[in-house]
């Protein structure tokens, strides 16, 4: 897929990017999850963003025009999950299912492995993009949103980069757009409204994934940063952020995460999948249980892992 770029950086905007400019900024938090702290500043080169998320329409061209076969559509390969049953190595992925009730906090109640789901069928059985091609696609593994933005002539966001971004050029405050969560009442993203996961406010059929452009666009002009879905970066996981730098003259440029010995989840010693930093929230996120609908929030993803919440978008460096 062809893509064209202005040489002038004061160009906002080329084919569906948006510039973002190079800057020094404080990311994460010491005010909510550990993961997000310590708080430190890092500088970032200018680069250009997908303006939104890569929808159902655009994955569809890259397949069609590829051949590529998503991670939830391949049989997961028995070496890599030692002790799994037979049975549950077979095509498929992770679907949200809302319950009438929860008893503790068990996420295998409200979430599913469907065989047979995936970004074609994203809640499983016989769901279709009916009505769904301007949503974000869901249903994708690391390496198949990689896929995607090198086909694309671009690449993912480093975990800097989507925070610096995300935050449209505000520093300091919680959210995106400010310091309330809805200012005046009005949703500023694709969140849980309700008590999640049992019961959602929204109208019937509206509980999951909004098409893109749907809420308000951050200052820097990108939509769905926040909410939707969570989107895959390229840095591999780390539990903390190092620590903030003594002096200015030794802020990191361009830093990135830790390495993928690191990120090896250590409740599951016999599997090594390396994990991902993803971010944003997604419609899931609720102020009863997942407050990650801000920029510094953070989540460990497994590489090989696709859900019906989490998405990408792509990045093009000068």
């Amino acid at each position: 897929m062809a893509m064209a770029f202005e040489s002038a950086a004061d160009d906002r905007r080329d084919d569906g990017l948006v510039w973002i400019p190079g800057r020094t900024f404080t990311m994460g938090s010491n005010d909510h999850y550990p993961e997000e702290a310590p708080a430190h500043p890092v500088k970032v080169d200018g680069f250009w963003m997908s303006e939104t998320p890569v929808t159902n329409r655009q994955f569809k061209e890259f397949v069609e025009a590829t051949g590529h076969v998503t991670v939830a559509e391949k049989a997961p390969d028995p070496d890599d999950y030692p002790g799994a049953k037979p049975e549950m190595l077979r095509a498929g992925s992770l679907v949200f299912v809302q319950p009438k009730s929860v008893d503790g906090p068990d996420i295998s109640q409200w979430w599913t492995f469907k065989f047979g789901a995936n970004w074609r069928r994203p809640l499983g059985g016989l769901s279709d993009l009916r009505g769904r091609l301007d949503h974000p696609v869901v249903h994708v593994a690391y390496g198949d949103a990689l896929a995607y933005a090198h086909w694309a002539g671009m690449d993912l966001p480093t975990e800097a980069e989507w925070e610096l971004a995300a935050r449209g050029g505000a520093d300091g405050t919680e959210f995106a757009w400010g310091s309330e969560l809805a200012p005046g009442g009005v949703a500023m993203a694709n969140t849980w409204s309700g008590t999640f996961p049992i019961h959602s406010t929204k109208p019937k059929g509206s509980e999951r994934t909004s098409p893109v452009r749907s809420f308000p666009a951050n200052g820097y002009g990108l939509y769905d940063m926040i909410g939707n879905v969570w989107e895959w970066t390229s840095d591999y996981w780390s539990t903390r952020h190092p620590e903030p730098a003594e002096h200015s003259c030794c802020i990191p440029s361009n830093p990135r995460g830790g390495d993928a010995d690191s990120s090896f989840d250590p409740r599951q010693p016999a599997i090594r999948i390396a994990r991902r930093v993803l971010k944003g929230g997604s419609h899931l996120c609720a102020p009863n249980y997942c407050r990650r609908y801000r920029p510094a929030a953070r989540h460990a993803e497994p590489e090989d892992t696709s859900t019906s919440h989490v998405g990408f978008r792509c990045v093009k460096r000068t």
